[in-house]
């Protein structure tokens, strides 16, 4: 294991920013990774620990030592007839879990084909697309605490999922590094195609039962005729969250905007798509010398080459406070600045 001095992270981000880190290296196993957390030439240093780069926004260069996870491997834990446990390194990329789990016909993660990033960051975010989200499939995951060096188990209950959120986002941030994750799937799958255009596009091939297959390659069919694709053009996939608001709130913006989308979630609460609040706002395919707004997905802000970190936040703050003015919504954002 080698640490790097000085080490350009524009390949280690899906948005393709040019920044460096101060000091760099890549860990494989639990030994190394304990083996850098115990060095004490680095025991005062800012660290960030690093997946796959699909969900961070490098505004600045960073001050200390960059850890990238690249702990491999799956496991199948147990297993009956009908469900199957897998341990998945955190290293491994998402989409590799996908096709492992469809090449044994494991059921569970085909809606959430093509997402990037690892395994070890896909319960920070709590990933979720076309009406599944991680914490669906999820039984619990292996994590170091930082501080101590110790090995802690969390249950699914102690990740405190929500929509694109986890405790590894709030109170849990920055004190834990995750090694892996185990998942429970399924051996007689049950097809979920209720969500997006799913339904739409297996009848224009006309498949009437899909498998899990299927669904996986209509969901990476949908994904690349609307998301870009970040090894040719740089982003960090949606930016922004779906704002929930109350009923009242909503009640009084249909008067005005009858043709806006909706879902209730609760009770007392709707999501609104916050893709449609940016078109609506204008800023969908708008382009600033080398960054923009996705001409195809609205909800995508993209580095064409060369952007800064600094010109993203700008144009991400310019869009909120637009959607703000006309809407009283204030828009989440879903990336990490870093």
């Amino acid at each position: 294991m080698k640490v790097l001095n000085n080490i350009s992270l524009q390949e280690h981000n899906t948005f393709g920013i040019k920044s460096n880190a101060l000091k760099f290296t890549e860990v494989e196993t639990l030994y190394e990774l304990t083996e850098i957390l115990t060095n004490k030439e680095f025991e005062n240093e800012n660290i960030l620990i690093l997946g796959g780069g699909s969900n961070i926004l490098f505004t600045q260069d960073f001050d200390g030592l960059v850890i990238k996870i690249k702990i491999r491997g799956f496991e199948v834990l147990n297993q009956d007839d009908d469900e199957v446990f897998v341990k998945v390194g955190a290293g491994e990329m998402w989409h590799d879990l996908v096709l492992f789990a469809l090449d044994n016909n494991w059921g569970g993660l085909e809606n959430l084909s093509l997402i990037p990033g690892t395994v070890g960051a896909a319960p920070i975010q709590n990933i979720g697309a076309y009406g599944v989200e991680l914490k669906d499939s999820f039984e619990y995951l292996e994590a170091i605490d930082i501080k101590t060096l110790s090995l802690v188990k969390f249950e699914k209950d102690q990740c405190k999922f929500g929509y694109r959120d986890s405790i590894f986002k709030n109170e849990a941030k920055g004190k834990f590094v995750i090694i892996s994750v185990v998942f429970k799937l399924s051996k007689t799958p049950k097809i979920n195609t209720t969500y997006g255009a799913i339904n739409e596009v297996l009848q224009q091939k006309n498949i009437l039962n899909p498998t899990i297959r299927d669904v996986s390659e209509v969901v990476c069919a949908i994904r690349q005729s609307k998301l870009p694709n970040p090894a040719v053009i740089g982003n960090a996939g949606s930016f922004f969250k779906n704002p929930n608001i109350t009923f009242e709130h909503y009640e009084l913006l249909k008067n005005l905007y009858k043709d806006m989308p909706v879902h209730p979630v609760s009770d007392t609460h709707v999501k609104i798509p916050a893709g449609w609040l940016i078109e609506q706002c204008g800023w969908k395919g708008k382009t600033f010398s080398n960054y923009g707004v996705h001409k195809n997905q609205a909800l995508v802000l993209v580095n064409y080459g060369g952007a800064l970190g600094k010109n993203i936040v700008e144009l991400s703050k310019n869009i909120q406070n637009d959607i703000y003015l006309k809407y009283q919504i204030e828009l989440e954002v879903e990336v990490n600045f870093i």
